[in-house]
C-alpha cells in the first residue's frame, strides 16, 4: 500500500508534538483521524494542513466508551487503520512526593497510562481483523521512560509501563502483523515545553535553562517510523535536543 492508500491516527492532535505527527502525516499523503479532547483545537489543526484528508474526532482516551465510538468512527469511514501514533499525555503540577494527591495522580495514570492501553487495543483489535491484516503501533514514550525530572512520579512511572506496554504489544502482534515501536523524545519546543527555555529544575537542585529542538523533526521521525514496511520494527528510538542534560552526567 502506498502512503495515500494509510489510515493513521493521532491521538493528542490539537497541540504540539500531536499536532505536528498530524501535519507531517497528512504532507506525506495519509488519511489522518485526529483525536484529542476539545475539538475546537483539532479542527484548527485540520484546516492549517490544507488537506481534505484530515478527519477530527472529539475522543477522551480516558474514557472506554469514547475510545470505542473513535474507532467505530475509523472502521465507518474508512474501513482499515495502518498507523496509530498514541501520543496523547498529560503531567501532573510540579510538588514534592510526599505531597502528590491521588487525584493528580490518577489524572496521569488515566491519560498516559490507561488511555495508550485503551487505544492500543482498539488499532490491535482492527489491524487484526482488516484486509491486509496488520498495522503499527507507535508510543509516545518520552526521555521519562529512562530517566526521572525531579517532581515527576506519575509522570514518569506511566512513561516506564508504557516501555512495557511497547513491548508486549510487539509480541502479542507478532502473529497478526502488528509492529510496535515507541519513540522517546527530548526536549522538543511546544507550548507545553516552552518553560524549559527560561530554566527547569536539575537533579542536583539548580534552575537551568534547557537545549530545544524543533517538534518537526519529531514529526519526520514518526513518519519515518511509520513508512516502514511491516517486515521492519523500530522498538525504540530516541530523539533530543543535542545539548539536553539526559546523556551521562548533564
Amino acid at each position: 500500500m502506498t502512503s495515500i492508500d494509510k489510515v493513521a491516527l493521532v491521538t493528542g492532535a490539537g497541540t504540539g508534538i500531536g499536532k505536528a505527527v498530524a501535519l507531517a502525516l497528512l504532507a506525506a499523503g495519509y488519511r489522518v483521524v485526529l483525536a484529542g479532547r476539545r475539538i475546537e483545537p483539532l479542527k484548527e489543526a485540520a484546516a492549517a494542513s490544507g488537506s481534505d484528508r484530515a478527519l477530527p474526532v472529539a475522543t477522551d482516551v480516558s474514557r472506554p466508551e469514547s475510545v470505542d465510538a473513535l474507532f467505530a468512527t475509523i472502521k465507518e469511514k474508512f474501513g482499515r487503520l495502518d498507523v496509530l501514533f498514541n501520543n496523547a499525555g498529560v503531567n501532573s503540577p510540579r510538588a514534592g512526593f510526599e505531597n502528590l494527591t491521588y487525584d493528580q495522580w490518577q489524572n496521569v495514570v488515566n491519560i498516559n497510562l490507561t488511555g495508550s492501553f485503551l487505544c492500543a487495543q482498539g488499532a490491535f483489535r482492527l489491524m487484526k481483523d482488516q484486509q491486509p491484516q496488520g498495522g503499527r503501533i507507535i508510543n509516545n514514550g518520552s526521555i521519562s521512560a529512562h530517566a526521572p525530572r525531579p517532581n515527576s512520579a506519575p509522570y514518569t512511572a506511566t512513561k516506564h509501563a508504557i516501555t512495557g506496554l511497547t513491548k508486549t504489544i510487539s509480541l502479542d502482534g507478532r502473529k497478526y502483523n502488528i509492529a510496535c515501536g515507541q519513540i522517546d523524545i527530548g526536549n522538543a519546543l511546544t507550548e507545553l515545553s516552552a518553560r524549559m527555555a527560561t530554566g527547569v529544575p536539575q537533579a542536583n537542585g539548580e534552575i537551568a535553562i534547557e537545549p530545544m529542538m524543533d517538534a518537526r523533526e519529531v514529526a519526520d521521525a514518526v513518519v519515518h517510523m511509520a513508512a516502514l514496511p511491516l517486515s521492519t520494527n523500530i522498538p525504540f528510538m530516541t530523539i533530543m535536543a543535542t545539548k539536553m542534560p539526559f546523556v551521562g552526567r548533564g
